[in-house]
């Protein structure tokens, strides 16, 4: 069972924890077990990333007394790949709203990961108290006029940063808006058909749970300009915890916080941080690593937990 389609894998995605290598033949995505041969196995211009979720430093309670340290056994995890990672992206909620002192602890926690560059979009909680002027102070440089979104090429493949929090108080669900959506038209409409996308936000691009505002409304608008590409990834962060979902040439993945799981979609009256002892949470939090390998293997996506 080292190898499954796309479908079967789907089915299997509770193997929190498990790695496998996204590979793609023929335009169909198929994937398998990683193994360190195949990780030893990356041809010239290869190359890795990993995705940091919902850190929440500033969050206590009985889940984790201390995100702070679970953050920092993620950044350890992270220095001891036996790939060199090329940077990191922090797909939100860095502070848990945005609490004294959070943004300052989680920079300097991210100052030890050996990767060239962090990458950052906001998550509600980093938005919360202000509307994003904070965030956008430290972290709104060289992004589109300031506002936070923003794209990059890396070898290849062309990354997309969206910001759908700003209005998540409000409607408790996240949003684009017009301005953002007229410029990622923009924004990929010069690049070729076999460019590989990857996307990254907060809040879902699909709808896992609308009831609980696990969703962003205007999604569908974003994801038009983008589904003519023959491979697109989206990860997201904001539901602290794994699922998968793949329409077309589109794959979602959402990743797990590093501080607190939540429940299942519709399983519990509400979303949250769950009341569970320590020890079990670690089994629910964690860190992605994606690989990308061109021609070969696309996007292998490893998630990883801290117990």
């Amino acid at each position: 069972m080292d190898r499954m389609d796309r479908r079967g894998f789907l089915q299997c995605a509770a193997w929190t924890g498990a790695a496998v290598v996204w590979t793609a033949a023929g335009g169909v995505l198929s994937s398998r077990v990683v193994t360190p041969v195949a990780a030893a196995e990356a041809p010239a211009g290869a190359f890795s990333f990993v995705q940091i979720s919902d850190t929440h430093v500033g969050f206590k309670g009985q889940a984790n007394a201390d995100a702070t340290a679970t953050l920092q056994q993620v950044i350890d995890r992270v220095n001891a790949l036996p790939t060199r990672p090329a940077f990191v992206l922090h797909t939100g909620d860095q502070t848990h709203g945005q609490k004294a002192g959070a943004f300052d602890t989680v920079a300097e926690l991210l100052k030890g990961v050996k990767v060239e560059r962090t990458f950052y979009v906001p998550g509600e909680h980093d938005v919360f108290l202000d509307g994003g002027k904070e965030y956008l102070e430290r972290y709104g440089k060289g992004t589109v006029g300031g506002r936070g979104w923003q794209s990059f090429d890396y070898k290849g493949a062309h990354f997309i940063g969206l910001v759908n929090v700003l209005k998540y108080k409000g409607e408790g669900m996240g949003a684009l808006g017009d301005e953002q959506l007229e410029w990622l038209a923009k924004d990929v409409g010069a690049l070729g058909n076999s460019t590989p996308i990857v996307v990254f936000s907060h809040v879902p691009l699909w709808a896992v749970y609308p009831a609980w505002g696990w969703t962003t409304e205007d999604a569908e608008r974003a994801l038009g300009s983008m589904r003519r590409f023959g491979s697109v990834t989206v990860l997201n962060g904001h539901i602290h915890q794994v699922l998968q979902k793949v329409e077309g040439t589109v794959t979602f993945h959402t990743a797990m916080s590093t501080a607190f799981p939540q429940p299942a979609p519709g399983s519990a009256p509400s979303p949250g941080p769950m009341k569970i002892p320590e020890a079990e949470a670690r089994r629910m939090i964690g860190v992605t690593d994606v690989a990308y390998v061109p021609g070969r293997q696309p996007l292998a996506i490893v998630d990883s937990t801290l117990g």
